[in-house]
């Protein structure tokens, strides 16, 4: 795990900041930038509890840092690929002017959010990765719905599956939200209680328009914070 911004100065203080759980250099695992080495900023906290959670450790720790203090802590990295993460990132308000900066800045930046609260004003030159709760979360009736219409063709829906009747779940909202209309949608395999070739073999079964992923960075270095 590479170290992280440091905490601010009163002086820094001034300047927006949120509270950050960690940075780090690594591998994206997800998504369709999946291989590509990516710069990850987790932000902390999260108004859900998916029992899947593999983040509960950002759920309540973290440092307030100021946003000029995070992009200087990530100018030593030559990629351009940012993914805002959490948590859930959209819960810390400054975190929309964290997304403004890095794209001014010239990052290729990605959110992931819970589909759990509103990304309308969601910077336009950022890619969202928004989740749809399937009923094994436990979270289901958090999914915002009305978020689909700000989604736009570079954007991605995902939905985490448990098993066959997450994904039966899932299918029905498929064709139910007509989902392929808005962007390309992820299914993605929970990693402790679905094999993955079953997931595969359903999708190829039902001949669906899906891109299926498996989280890339477990397989390479299993569930640890920092990759």
């Amino acid at each position: 795990m590479l170290p992280r911004a440091q905490a601010d100065s009163p002086a820094q203080k001034q300047a927006s900041e949120l509270s950050i759980n960690e940075i780090f250099f690594s591998i994206q695992g997800e998504s369709t930038k999946v291989g590509l080495p990516t710069i990850f900023i987790r932000l902390s906290g999260c108004p859900l509890r998916c029992q899947y959670c593999d983040t509960a450790y950002a759920f309540h720790k973290g440092d307030k840092i100021s946003i000029n203090n995070i992009i200087e802590s990530i100018s030593q990295y030559q990629t351009k690929h940012v993914t805002v993460t959490g948590g859930e990132p959209l819960a810390q308000r400054a975190c929309h002017e964290l997304l403004s900066r890095l794209c001014d800045e010239k990052y290729q930046v990605s959110l992931e959010t819970s589909g759990a609260i509103d990304i309308s004003n969601v910077d336009k030159r950022v890619m969202k990765i928004v989740d749809i709760k399937t009923p094994t979360s436990e979270e289901e009736s958090k999914n915002k719905y009305e978020n689909l219409k700000y989604l736009n063709k570079d954007d991605q829906i995902k939905f985490v599956i448990c098993d066959q009747t997450d994904y039966e779940w899932s299918k029905q909202k498929l064709s139910e939200l007509n989902l392929t209309g808005h962007c390309e949608v992820l299914f993605s395999p929970e990693h402790q209680t679905l094999n993955p070739t079953d997931l595969a073999n359903w999708i190829l079964e039902d001949n669906l328009n899906v891109r299926m992923q498996v989280q890339l960075h477990k397989y390479l270095w299993g569930n640890v914070p920092g990759k």
